[in-house]
């Protein structure tokens, strides 16, 4: 692949290869059901839509949670019947129903505002929230009554910047009142006509998070992917880099897996998991962590999810802060921290338009004025190489090869009955992370599994590692980005559903993060599991 189209420390990764890259990681995921696999409301005549209403056609039970000692209680809302027809079943034509919150998060009770489209003289909104739920893997939490469907504006596209601009009108405000925290879903569901679902994501997030394990919602990430109107960060209508959107804006629908953007394949799987654990969990997103400056304080571990690539220096220091201050940070994917990003606002509030010229950085407003460069985080100016912080470092992609275990008596693969040398196909992809102490890589460090690759003819190795500093927190690192997709990897793979991964990876991969959430949620690793250096061993030299 040419620098142009390349992902690894040499390209800059964009264009019509990221726009491959995405088919190649969700592509063939989702087209097999990942996503299906994997009190009610009624409208006061203004468009204000609340929860729980006498009168409405109630099909579940909104009586708040109950707090345990550390904040909402995963496991009595987890006990509580799940809905599993949540999946979009019937998308319907293009732009048949589609639409954006206003917020990417708001706190249990607070208020968004909902943006629908629709071809469709009216529609329902029905808000799931994602876990465990006995294997529903969902709750139906609030549905609301038939609204006027609306056909909005065509969106514009900035001269300047390439961003999509949709300025629609306000279909409703969404009350949350008694709706726990968590990730949620909205599914629109067109009503006459020809039909149609799709998603809204939308967080609600935990006011604090101490004693807990943090849930981060990758959505800058999910933004920069999103190419509805055309635009996104890689590449625009002509497929070319330099056609990309200088600056994404969440005030637009997501094109990717009917609207969820790409909360099924590299978050949802994760979040089942840990909600059946039951260990204390917190939610947010990536935009509240860059925010909240507190948000972290007292957290007993913060994850990032299977695809969390998109970072601001506010996100990465408050992440950098709470290891240091003894929180556990778990990486489950991999190409994380990569861009550099700067959140501004939009029309519709603050911290709505993401920024991230790459290579144009020169040209960027911001930047004349003083502002971080939205560069790779290891390029000038003001390299910072992600693995200061998670230990190993991006290495490329495409690859799909087999993850080879290397350190089986490590307590992370305790109880997986894995061997040195054994192998678990398609594991590893597609893209990929290693250790390299030719960058700033925290010591002590020890690598769990060592997967030769070969990258665009590059030989090469993903490593997945762990780490501990001297606050006690442990850093872990998959070094591959199915690792969450993986979760959900039932069957002998050769139906290809999730890129081929079978029940051996899914069995793996379940035990590892068992073992890892719940030594994580107890508190700093590193005084109960202290790192054992073996980068020596492993690649030779230092």
């Amino acid at each position: 692949m040419d620098q142009e189209h390349r992902a690894g420390p040499a390209g800059d990764g964009d264009g019509a290869g990221r726009r491959r890259f995405l088919a190649i990681a969700t592509g063939a995921a989702t087209a097999a059901g990942l996503g299906a696999a994997a009190g009610c409301a009624s409208g006061d005549g203004s468009g204000n839509l609340r929860a729980g209403e006498k009168g409405a056609a109630a099909t579940q039970d909104a009586k708040p949670q109950a707090a345990g000692a550390h904040g909402f209680d995963v496991k009595a809302e987890n006990a509580r019947p799940g809905n599993a027809d949540w999946a979009v079943t019937k998308a319907g034509p293009a732009r048949a129903v589609e639409g954006f919150a206003d917020k990417v998060s708001v706190l249990p009770g607070e208020s968004f505002g909902l943006y629908v489209s629709t071809t469709a003289p009216r529609f329902t909104v029905s808000a799931y929230r994602m876990g465990w739920y006995g294997g529903a893997r969902a709750r139906l939490v609030w549905r609301s009554q038939a609204l006027p469907g609306v056909r909005q504006p065509e969106h514009t596209v900035d001269s300047g910047t390439r961003t999509v601009r949709t300025r629609w009108a306000r279909t409703a405000t969404v009350e949350t009142k008694d709706w726990p925290e968590g990730s949620y879903l909205l599914r629109l569901d067109a009503q006459g006509g020809e039909g149609g679902q799709r998603f809204v994501p939308v967080t609600v997030r935990s006011a604090a998070t101490a004693g807990r394990t943090v849930v981060v919602n990758a959505v800058a990430t999910w933004q920069a992917y999103n190419r509805w109107g055309g635009y996104g960060s890689y590449d625009g209508p002509s497929g070319g880099y330099a056609s990309r959107s200088l600056a994404v804006s969440f005030d637009r629908p997501y094109e990717y897996d009917d609207g969820a953007g790409l909360f099924l394949v590299y978050e949802a799987p994760l979040i089942a998991l840990a909600e059946r654990l039951g260990i204390p969990l917190a939610y947010a997103t990536t935009t509240d962590v860059a925010r909240e400056k507190r948000l972290l304080e007292g957290a007993a571990a913060v994850l990032s999810l299977g695809h969390d690539e998109y970072w601001s220096p506010e996100q990465r220091a408050h992440f950098t802060a709470a290891r240091d201050a003894g929180t556990n940070i778990a990486v489950l994917g991999a190409n994380c921290c990569f861009r550099r990003i700067r959140l501004e606002a939009s029309e519709l509030g603050p911290d709505r338009t993401l920024v991230c010229y790459k290579s144009s950085y020169s040209q960027d407003p911001g930047f004349k004025r003083g502002h971080p460069a939205t560069v790779d985080f290891r390029s000038a100016p003001g390299a910072d190489p992600e693995s200061s912080l998670l230990g190993v470092i991006y290495d490329g992609y495409p690859v799909d090869a087999p993850y080879v275990v290397t350190n089986p008596g490590h307590w992370l693969f305790e109880g997986t009955g894995a061997k040195a040398g054994d192998r678990f196909e398609h594991l590893v992809g597609v893209e990929y992370d290693k250790v390299d102490t030719g960058f700033t890589t925290p010591r002590p460090i020890e690598i769990l599994a060592h997967s030769p690759v070969v990258c665009e003819g590059r030989p090469s190795h993903q490593d997945t590692a762990y780490y501990t500093v001297p606050s006690g927190a442990g850093v872990f690192a998959t070094g591959t980005m199915r690792w969450v997709e993986a979760l959900d990897a039932t069957g002998d793979g050769r139906s290809g559903r999730n890129h081929g991964l079978d029940a051996r990876s899914g069995a793996l991969t379940t035990r590892v993060t068992e073992n890892l959430l719940r030594v994580f949620a107890a508190g700093p690793a590193g005084r109960s599991h202290p790192a054992q250096d073996n980068v020596k061993a492993v690649y030779g030299g230092s």
